[in-house]
């Protein structure tokens, strides 16, 4: 098993560092120049655009928020990636690995802004609202329906079942620490107990459908992420004095002379790069499955929602982690995962932290357990509507829920590694030909705003744009028939629809939910 173990890792390192991080790279900085670095220069907008209002679904419900959206990709990615990744690369690369890691936010937005821009053009209409992701542009935007087959059955795998498997994981981990401490007998037992708590609480959400995943997500995630950068903040505060050590060792680790000598430096990219992209998951093609469920008037309104949430993730709550870890002064190399942040937290706030951070780790751990499985179901409907099959998809996601509460999973996690890796290839090897239409989209969006409108969008605008399902008629009219590049604001056609019974988007549904072609 070391063995195996050992040659998986030397696969990731070769991977990452000599093909998919420059791929990344090179992609981000060239989102990132064609946009006009759009991920710094609409930072405003992002949160004026978070608060729209949704529309109303054919069923009658309401259809998902900018906002539910957020927190629907912020229920995968804020979790142990966060709390658990961040000490792992700091144990492994050196504090230097944080800089690395704030430094690919910074150009990533740019590509998280894209790839939800594209999957919100190309989303298709369900009963409940509306489905989309990478699948789905590859399918309609690429015409390349074995790219989109290809990638919706690796992140069904990586996101619902491997990544599920390492948050039970985590929580388990977590939960035995806090035991160990009070002097609770730990063990395989309670792991079983707690396997089989997390299999309950995962069924009674995922068995009710996407609004119930966004309705949990959307009161959980706020709110753990608000109690844990308290925590932190309470152990800067406390240890103010240490700041300028702690700043001057991440600096010192991304750029110091000694790091560059010993190979240290190459290694804080290669962990704040790879733990970033878990952390934050721009480009991965994850967060757009949740992007594209959002109703919005113009597809770039959540491209920027899902910029924001990169930056939340990695320069907010990393952040956190990252401090309340160095402030510690640990022993690189001794420790790693969760244990890692819970000495450090009790080490400031004393052994009522530690179980807080159980606490909160075990909510941020669930949340995202239900964030990985909606992108799994996302994907499943696109391969096979049959509802029996997403039935056999759901107990399979709970086995892996229970499996990762008992078992170790040393393995699973590097292969889920590469198992990442190339579900992040496939998608940037498609968002490389589709980003020209992101960026016309922005310009569009862009030149509302200059004119003082609310961005809104239809098919009418762009014509020529081919396998657009959602966005009305290419030969339509204009919303409300107003000049777009003058005149006041039309109305939000969301919150018209939201005053009506019919359904806004009425037509042939094909085996994906979305409109035929003529």
């Amino acid at each position: 098993m070391n063995a195996l173990n050992d040659a998986i890792i030397a696969v990731n390192d070769v991977f990452w560092s000599y093909f998919l991080i420059p791929l990344l790279v090179i992609l981000a900085l060239y989102f990132t120049v064609r946009s006009g670095a759009v991920q710094i220069r609409l930072l405003p907008e992002m949160f004026r655009v978070l608060r729209g209002s949704p529309g109303l679904a054919p069923d009658g419900g309401r259809e998902i928020s900018p906002f539910q959206a957020f927190a629907i990709s912020a229920a995968s990615r804020v979790g142990t990636g966060n709390i658990v990744g961040v000490a792992t690369a700091i144990m492994l690369g050196g504090p230097g690995a944080i800089f690395w890691m704030w430094a690919m936010a910074c150009v990533l937005g740019a590509a998280a802004f894209v790839e939800s821009t594209l999957a919100q053009l190309y989303k298709v209409r369900t009963e409940t609202g509306f489905r989309g992701g990478p699948a789905y542009y590859m399918l309609y935007g690429l015409r390349a329906r074995w790219m989109g087959v290809l990638f919706a059955v690796i992140i069904t795998v990586t996101f619902s079942l491997v990544f599920n498997s390492v948050q039970a994981n985590s929580i388990a981990g977590a939960i035995s620490t806090s035991a160990d401490t009070v002097g609770t007998p730990g063990g395989w037992v309670l792991n079983v107990i707690v396997g089989v708590l997390l299999v309950a609480l995962t069924a009674v959400v995922i068995f009710g459908g996407v609004r119930r995943i966004a309705t949990v997500a959307q009161a959980l995630v706020p709110l753990m992420a608000i109690l844990y950068i308290l925590l932190g903040t309470a152990v800067v505060i406390l240890n103010v004095g240490e700041l300028p050590r702690v700043i001057g060792d991440i600096f010192a680790g991304a750029f110091g002379v000694r790091e560059f000598v010993s190979g240290g430096v190459g290694l804080a990219i290669l962990q704040g790069m790879r733990r970033g992209m878990f952390s934050n998951e721009a480009g991965l093609g994850s967060a757009p499955n949740a992007g594209a469920t959002a109703s919005v008037s113009h597809p770039a309104k959540q491209g920027l929602v899902q910029a924001l949430g990169v930056y939340f993730d990695t320069w907010v709550v990393c952040s956190v982690t990252a401090f309340i870890v160095l402030v510690s002064r640990p022993e690189y190399g001794e420790m790693t995962g969760v244990q890692v942040t819970q000495v450090a937290l009790q080490g400031s706030l004393g052994e009522w932290s530690l179980h807080a951070l159980t606490v909160i780790l075990f909510l941020l751990a669930y949340t995202s357990i239900l964030g990985n499985y909606y992108y799994g179901e996302s994907n499943i409907r696109f391969l096979d509507g049959d509802p029996r099959h997403m039935t056999y998809f759901r107990y399979a996601v709970l086995a892996a829920v229970f499996l990762g509460s008992v078992a170790p999973l040393t393995v699973v996690w590097n292969l889920a590694d590469i198992s990442m890796g190339v579900m992040a290839t496939v998608n940037l090897l498609a968002l490389a030909p589709l980003s020209a239409i992101a960026f016309r989209l922005l310009a569009d969006y862009s030149r509302q705003l200059r004119n003082g409108l609310d961005p809104q969008f239809t098919l009418s605008k762009m014509p020529d744009l081919k396998g657009v399902q959602c966005w009305g008629e290419p030969g339509g009219a204009l919303p409300e028939n107003v000049d777009r590049s003058t005149g006041t604001a039309p109305s939000d056609p969301a919150e018209a629809l939201a005053e009506h019974d019919e359904p806004p988007f009425p037509g042939d549904e094909d085996p994906n939910g979305g409109r035929r072609e003529d």
